[in-house]
């Protein structure tokens, strides 16, 4: 079993593969079944802010809050995708967004 699955672009994916991580660069459309497929492999999942953009709403819900494996989406190299603005999402949670 792998200690750590990266999910996104082939430039990032070089650099993880290099450090050790087993990486995929997912096609479109394909974003969902990879993010399943590398929940089976590693306890920490590690995902680009585009490749998230393509996972099924219900799927990366799934993901994020499920206690293990751990899955982060990361910034992407590329700027394709932002990453999702944790603070803003935890203060509408929470009520206190103005």
């Amino acid at each position: 079993m792998a200690t750590l699955v990266y999910l996104g672009d082939e430039v990032s994916a070089a650099g993880y593969r290099l450090a050790g991580a087993q990486v995929r660069t997912p096609r479109a459309g394909d974003e969902t079944a990879a993010l399943a497929w590398a929940r089976e492999q590693a306890p920490l999942v590690l995902l680009s802010a585009a490749v998230a953009a393509g996972v099924e709403a219900a799927a990366q819900r799934a993901a994020l809050s499920a206690l293990t494996p751990l899955v982060l989406i990361v910034p992407d190299l590329i700027g394709g995708a932002p990453v999702p603005d944790l603070a803003a999402r935890l203060r509408a949670q929470l009520g206190m967004e103005a």
